[in-house]
């Protein structure tokens, strides 16, 4: 059976892509938050994103308008209530995360697939805070989502492979390459990306160079289109140390401590883009 409806928990940067591309693909999108506010800013955002890849020629007019119409403001989650797949992008929180997944399963369809993006939690312990833990599943956009192909796809220990299928199929008609990984923590994406973002973050630390130095030697020497550090700032800071500590408690490891300076910056209120400050200042005349 296709995915037809779509509703989107959480409004942020991630949640407004997934609804974006979501609605591109031809699906019906509600779009929920706990902050009314925050849903009419990325509907906006959305308008404008769709209304510039037209001018580009990138997309048709008539496409963007038409995918623009398709997303709705989603109200409370009971209002999800008939959605054939619901995809939570709230805060990387095991505690907040459950809390919607147990709220979504008394309200959600029978058949309905429930689908994180989690970036590092377990999708297996999500899903046993529902009693569909067969149609549960981590599907891991990449930032920004409207640009990047992957679609991190996780099985829980549970996950079926109708609701595999199913999913896939979706990220597919999305025009993104949904590529499996099993549960652990991390999975594979940021497994790699964090400890060495965390290295990179130790090198400022100690003295050995400046945040700019480190960023041209990765974007020059080794062809990285962005350095770490900036990189660190465009994810969060905050989502930064939330992953590093979940790799650091899931694995018992030492190379997955968090820096100091990163805890530290958290702490500070830098969180990088979105605050206006990380390893670099944003806003206007930065």
């Amino acid at each position: 059976m296709d995915i037809h409806s779509v509703s989107v928990v959480g409004a942020g940067q991630m949640g407004s892509g997934i609804a974006q591309v979501a609605a591109l693909s031809g699906c019906r999108v509600l779009l929920h938050d706990t902050d009314d506010a925050r849903v009419s800013e990325a509907l906006a955002g959305i308008g404008g994103r769709l209304a510039d890849s037209a001018a580009k020629g990138r997309i048709a007019p008539e496409a963007a308008s038409e995918a623009l119409a398709r997303i709705h403001p989603g109200g409370g989650l009971e209002h999800a209530a008939g959605a054939d797949l619901v995809i939570e992008a709230a805060t990387e929180s095991m505690p907040v995360k459950k809390a919607i997944f147990s709220a979504l399963d008394g309200i959600c369809g029978e058949r309905a697939i429930l689908a994180s993006n989690t970036s590092s939690l377990s999708v297996t312990e999500l899903a046993a805070a529902t009693r569909r833990p067969e149609q549960v599943i981590g599907m891991h956009f990449m930032n920004p989502v409207p640009v990047m192909k992957l679609v991190e796809m996780i099985r829980g220990l549970r996950t079926s492979d109708e609701t595999y299928a199913r999913t896939a199929g979706l990220a597919e008609r999305m025009g993104k390459t949904p590529l499996e990984v099993r549960d652990f923590p991390g999975f594979v994406s940021n497994r790699i990306l964090m400890p060495m973002i965390n290295e990179a973050i130790y090198t400022v630390y100690e003295g050995v160079a400046s945040a700019e130095a480190v960023d041209g030697i990765l974007k020059l020497g080794m062809n990285h289109p962005m350095g770490p550090l900036a990189l660190a700032d465009l994810i969060g800071l905050d989502t930064c140390l939330a992953i590093m500590e979940t790799l650091h408690d899931g694995f018992g490891d030492s190379k997955y401590r968090p820096c100091p300076l990163l805890r530290s910056y958290v702490h500070a209120g830098w969180l990088g883009r979105k605050s206006g400050r990380g390893f670099y200042v944003y806003g206007e005349g930065s």
